[in-house]
């Protein structure tokens, strides 16, 4: 299916369309209407499910806006950045390996350096797509995507509207920790907005300005904790392992996830179990998994933290796109917060049994440091102690030599080992404090509804006609059924089908309501948003001695079975929650009404 078709069935049928049309829009925005904003709430409730509920996670809410500190420490100032080319003739800003990617074989230049780019723009003669003029020559540089604000009036203080929802649980930790108890493993979910300033936003929902995540931060003690691989060993996945992409003959490598890790193709067991979830969750949401994949991060691409990434894509129009990360963090983020912030990012871990061990230990003299070394004092000293624990042979000798400063500031110092007053005693721990390790499986939400979306969108004949429908899961259709009388100038069907909407919303079904138009039209319409049943309220289901009854038509098949009203609620119930209808069909006799073409 091609993006444009897409693009306009979601514009016309409420899914989603660029926000601000009346003041000419502004790219990398979209507004998701009725139809697209109960999609993507039920796409979310479905990862809140199993990977909040289901693993015994907890779920925060942190502020959008944070200090300037925070995102210091996270390395964000520095290192969030896109490759800029500018036009020398019409100013247009451009995402520099996005076109080399748009005229080349390339797949990742994101993963090029940025001169690199540059001589591929050259190489192949890329124009400005804006005007055509040629941009070799151009110089490409580093845009950092963070949107910058003021917390607060006058001298405020600076602060910028988060890039991800993950520093918000990083920042957060000693907090959390207590809520859990200091036991590691543990781990904390938040699904909400961020925000990057796209050089090129396109794609619809692919490349934003605003955005929504589904993030889990997994804390783990790396030397004790195992994820339950068990659960997920024998899930079949399909990788496309760093090897095989730089490979002249690569191919995707099917197994299993468990053969997978016992073979290092995935280097971590935690990632390796968050790939198994994450299948699973995939396929019961409705992603076609012939058209899904998980390709591992080339170390060109790789954030510097991490030790081992993968993403989940999907193909959408023949491209292959993002949709989610999955990532072995290290303890970095919570060692960058320990150094910059003013708490402990660590827990302590208990020992089984106390431990008796020997601890090396300086007790620097400072009456005759300071007159020593003056300014250094301080620093000598804590370079001792620091040197004390890395290093106790240092203090063998009569003098020990310790290094201040850094780079051409830096000066070396010599001590009296009896100044310094070092000493090795015995002491008994009962455990230490460590800095957790963070697994990160962070899904990007409107990517997966575009993807839904897509590998949804299916084309047949019924009767005879030419109809256009939406095969989306029950659990995620933006509606859970819809509710027709048969004709509008019969006031008893009219009634019933007033009474059979107003119980199946009280039932807490997602219920719209229509009597405008042919029967036909009206399912044609509800097929075209997805919705995967309908009810038709006809004469035949209020006549005779018996309950009244309902035609239940399900969406994909167009297959059609009538159903007491007292049972409705229960077995569309059933429905959304999985059952198949061809299981709630046998409780009931199938029927072969005439209602897909019936008119008022």
């Amino acid at each position: 299916m091609a993006a444009d078709v897409l693009a306009e069935l979601a514009k016309r049928r409420g899914f989603f369309f660029g926000s601000n049309g009346a003041y000419g829009g502004t790219a990398g925005f979209y507004t998701f209407g009725p139809q697209g904003a109960a999609l993507k709430r039920n796409v979310e409730d479905a990862w809140r499910d199993r990977f909040t509920i289901r693993e015994g996670n907890r779920e925060i809410e942190a502020p959008t806006v944070m200090p300037e500190a925070v995102f210091e420490a996270s390395g964000h100032l520095e290192g969030f950045d896109d490759m800029l080319v500018e036009c020398p003739e019409c100013g247009a800003s451009h995402r520099a390996d996005h076109l080399v990617e748009d005229v080349t074989e390339i797949e990742d230049a994101e993963a090029l350096p940025g001169e690199e780019v540059a001589e591929l723009i050259a190489d192949n003669d890329i124009a400005c797509p804006a005007c055509g003029t040629e941009l070799a020559g151009q110089p490409v540089e580093a845009f950092n995507l963070m949107f910058a604000t003021d917390i607060g009036p006058g001298d405020a203080q600076p602060g910028y509207l988060r890039p991800e929802t993950a520093q918000g649980i990083f920042v957060e930790f000693p907090r959390l920790k207590e809520y859990a108890r200091g036991n590691l493993p543990f781990g904390i979910t938040q699904i909400g907005p961020a925000y990057r300033n796209e050089i090129s936003p396109r794609g619809g929902l692919l490349r934003l300005r605003e955005f929504t995540q589904a993030e889990l931060e997994q804390f783990i003690d790396p030397e004790a904790d195992e994820p339950p691989l068990d659960r997920v060993r024998d899930v079949e996945v399909r990788l496309y392992p760093a090897t095989e992409q730089e490979a002249d003959d690569g191919d995707y490598l099917d197994t299993t996830v468990g053969e997978a890790v016992d073979e290092g193709v995935i280097g971590s067991p935690w990632v390796g179990y968050y790939l198994g979830v994450a299948q699973e969750w995939y396929e019961r949401v409705g992603v076609d998994l012939d058209r899904f994949r998980f390709r591992q991060h080339l170390a060109g691409e790789r954030a510097h933290y991490a030790a081992d990434c993968w993403d989940a894509e999907s193909e959408v129009d023949g491209d292959w796109i993002e949709i989610a990360g999955f990532a072995y963090r290290g303890d970095y983020d919570l060692s960058k917060h320990d150094e910059y912030g003013d708490d402990s990012f660590t827990v302590f871990k208990r020992y089984d049994e106390p431990k008796t061990v020997e601890r090396a230990t300086v007790d620097p003299d400072m009456s005759v440091l300071g007159p020593e070394f003056g300014g250094d004092a301080a620093a000598v000293a804590e370079a001792l102690e620091a040197l004390a624990e890395r290093d106790p042979d240092a203090f063998d000798g009569e003098t020990v030599e310790v290094t201040v400063g850094e780079g051409d500031d830096a000066e070396t110092h010599a001590v009296d080992v009896d100044v310094a007053d070092f000493s090795v005693e015995a002491v008994t721990e009962s455990g230490e404090h460590i800095t957790p390790h963070v697994v990160e499986p962070s899904f990007g939400v409107g990517r997966t509804v575009q993807t839904l979306l897509a590998h949804a969108y299916s084309e047949d004949e019924v009767d005879g006609e030419e109809r256009t429908y939406l095969s989306l899961e029950p659990e995620v259709a933006p509606q859970d059924a819809a509710v027709f009388p048969l004709v509008t100038n019969d006031d008893r069907l009219t009634g019933l089908a007033d009474e059979v909407a107003a119980d199946l919303r009280a039932a807490g079904l997602a219920v719209a309501y229509d009597d405008s138009g042919s029967i036909g039209r009206r399912y044609r319409r509800q097929d075209e948003v997805g919705t995967p049943f309908c009810v038709t309220v006809d004469r035949d289901g209020i006549e005779g001695d018996g309950p009244d009854t309902v035609t239940l038509r399900e969406r994909d098949s167009a297959a059609q079975v009538r159903i007491p009203v007292a049972h409705l609620a229960d077995e569309l119930t059933a429905l959304r929650e999985g059952e198949p209808f061809a299981s709630v069909a046998d409780r009931y006799d199938a029927v072969d009404t005439d209602v897909e073409t019936a008119g008022n």
